[in-house]
């Protein structure tokens, strides 16, 4: 903890996951006089009083970013328009503006135009987080030993880009700087392209019941309860994956489409040689493939990239430091 905080008032615009753990880690890492915080779900805003993460909870955005130093949006990328509007008659001259979506080049452009002189936007994306939603997920150590990526506009004022860096080193992670166009490519591999693929596979397997019995009439059906209760490894990856909140998800498609169709239409390209190799009995192509794979994982894993953190049924985390 240290003794002089980096800001005076923090306010953070949506308490779900992410947000709440922010507010948790600015509180344990005394990085603000004062964390407030708001959210348009009075239930949310209930949860967080009784939790106790923030030193005010606010049912009007208004009054939550008025005299803050630093607002944080953590709130679904679809609605950063009309919240920025919203909220630009009640900022502080020299108010910094961040946010942790994980969409960059819509930030700027929903954000920024509506923002007063004076006002300044650092657009920012915590690569961490879990399956679960809601306050009660939240856990200060959610960004030790992750990436934080900074996407500032060649303009932005390098103070204020310095401060929401340093507040990112101080919960513990590892800073990035980049060009929003760029972000939004590699999260469209790293990120958002995984995340497709597993609503895919899970959602075909909740209809693979209806279907085989509609061409099968009974014979040999898969059930879903079969595909739950016999699920190996890589479908419960998959399942944890799909379990993210799909209002954010949405959001992400949607805002990042165009690097996200040309990630789809190269993942689809190499998934037909696959399917062409395991038609022809080209083990030697499949092993190729896997083996190179095999070593990005070991890469990744490395990197300490593989899974840090684990959710524990009371709300927070625990370590897990991703050994295979």
């Amino acid at each position: 903890m240290t003794d002089t905080p980096l800001f005076e008032r923090v306010a953070i615009i949506g308490i779900g996951l992410i947000g709440s753990s922010l507010a948790r880690a600015l509180k344990a890492h005394g990085l603000a006089r004062h964390v407030a915080a708001h959210d348009v779900d009075a239930q949310v805003r209930a949860t967080a009083e009784t939790l106790g993460f923030a030193d005010s909870v606010h049912s009007d955005m208004g009054t939550a970013v008025a005299a803050a130093d630093l607002v944080v949006l953590a709130i679904p990328v679809g609605v950063y328009g009309v919240t920025a509007k919203a909220m630009a008659p009640h900022l502080a001259a020299g108010a910094i503006v961040t946010d942790v979506g994980s969409v960059k080049e819509e930030v700027i452009r929903a954000v920024k135009p509506v923002l007063p002189s004076g006002v300044h936007l650092v657009p920012g994306h915590p690569v961490a987080g879990t399956e679960h939603s809601g306050p009660e997920a939240g856990f200060a150590e959610l960004f030790t030993d992750r990436w934080a990526i900074l996407t500032p506009e060649k303009d932005c004022d390098e103070q204020a880009v310095e401060k929401v860096a340093e507040m990112w080193r101080r919960v513990g992670s590892d800073v990035e700087i980049m060009e929003a166009a760029h972000h939004d490519r590699v999260l469209a591999i790293t990120s958002h392209l995984p995340h497709l693929i597993a609503y895919t596979i899970v959602a075909t397997a909740a209809d693979l019941e209806s279907q085989l019995q509609a061409e099968r009439e009974g014979d040999d059906v898969v059930t879903t309860a079969e595909v739950i209760k016999y699920s190996a490894g890589g479908f419960r990856d998959f399942t944890r994956i799909a379990g993210s909140n799909p209002v954010m998800w949405r959001d992400v498609f949607l805002s990042n489409k165009e690097a996200v169709l040309e990630m789809l239409g190269r993942f689809t390209e190499d998934l037909t040689a696959l399917q062409r190799a395991i038609r022809w009995d080209d083990g030697e192509q499949l092993e190729k493939v896997f083996t190179r794979t095999r070593a990005i994982r070991r890469g990744v894993v490395e990197a300490r990239q593989a899974g840090r953190f684990q959710y524990t049924e009371n709300g927070g985390g625990k370590a897990d430091d991703g050994a295979e």
